[in-house]
């Protein structure tokens, strides 16, 4: 069971860069794979990311203006993965990789069950979306299940992932 999760701390779940699902809807569910966003506030915590404007997904954040971005752990990668080559107008992605929506609290976009941490997102700039493709979304609720491990999966290129794992705690030297 997901938990309320303080925004302030949203940059922990993100900062390094997992696979993300970013889920919208308009007319019926929809959610894309997706690894090019970053951090580029914490507090309130806004994110950029780049989504293809042949997508149905830039579709519609554009008509929306919200999304959930949903962190999968490595258990349902394949699914999640597959979520990218197929086209949500063609095709119920939920239905078929077997994903779960579940509803949000403060927007329309279901959240995914089976992810590990799911961020509810208000369009907040796209001011660079017809440019470059990039939206900057803010972070409106956030939600963990503290009972999954967060084994996120991390793209590196074509068919190349690395898949996160054990936490360190390193110190910089002085």
């Amino acid at each position: 069971m997901k938990k309320d999760f303080p925004l302030k701390k949203v940059y922990t779940l993100l900062e390094s860069g997992p696979v993300i699902l970013v889920s919208t809807a308009c007319g019926r569910h929809n959610v894309m794979p997706m690894s090019w966003h970053t951090m580029i506030d914490f507090d309130p915590p806004l994110l950029g990311c780049v989504i293809s404007d042949e997508s149905l997904t830039f579709k519609n954040l554009r008509a929306t203006k919200e999304c959930v971005v949903n962190i999968p752990t490595r258990e349902i990668a394949p699914g999640a993965l597959a979520c990218g080559n197929v086209s949500g107008a063609k095709v119920d992605k939920f239905a078929k990789f077997g994903l779960t929506p579940v509803e949000a609290a403060k927007v329309k976009a279901p959240l995914v069950k089976e992810c590990y941490a799911s961020l509810e997102c208000r369009l907040h700039d796209a001011s660079l979306a017809g440019k470059y493709n990039l939206f900057i979304l803010k972070v409106v609720k956030a939600w963990v299940d503290t009972a999954k491990k967060p084994a996120t999966f991390h793209h590196r290129g074509g068919s190349d992932f690395f898949i996160a794992g054990r936490t360190v705690k390193l110190r910089a030297k002085k």
